[in-house]
């Protein structure tokens, strides 16, 4: 790869920083792991309903194969997890790539 090429993609790649960060950090308190311990409870809580619905599924087949609205109860349990954890690694992106202040404490700042 050329120098220019270099340059311009550490240069794009600050510019990307700048812009997210003067975006994102104004809009949300400075969180900690306090603040995040609701997210994770929730996804937890999603993870836990599709499993069971599975499980109960499973359950019920008594060797047959799951009804289309059994199938349905399971996609929407997935849809809703897969959708969360999606949100929790675009929040983990922010903070990772420093786009928003977070703190040590216990509490937000």
């Amino acid at each position: 790869m050329s120098t220019d090429n270099n340059r311009l993609l550490l240069e794009l790649d600050r510019q990307r920083r700048d812009i997210n960060r003067d975006i994102i950090n104004p809009r949300f308190p400075q969180l900690s792991l306090e603040d995040l311990k609701p997210v994770l409870t929730l996804v937890a809580h999603a993870r836990a309903e599709y499993v069971a619905e599975l499980l109960a599924l499973a359950n019920e087949a008594d060797g047959q194969m799951p009804s289309p609205e059994q199938v349905a109860a399971l996609r929407q349990r997935r849809e809703t997890f897969d959708e969360l954890v999606a949100a929790v690694n675009a929040l983990e992106s922010v903070i990772s790539r420093d786009y928003l202040d977070v703190s040590s404490s216990r509490g937000a700042s």
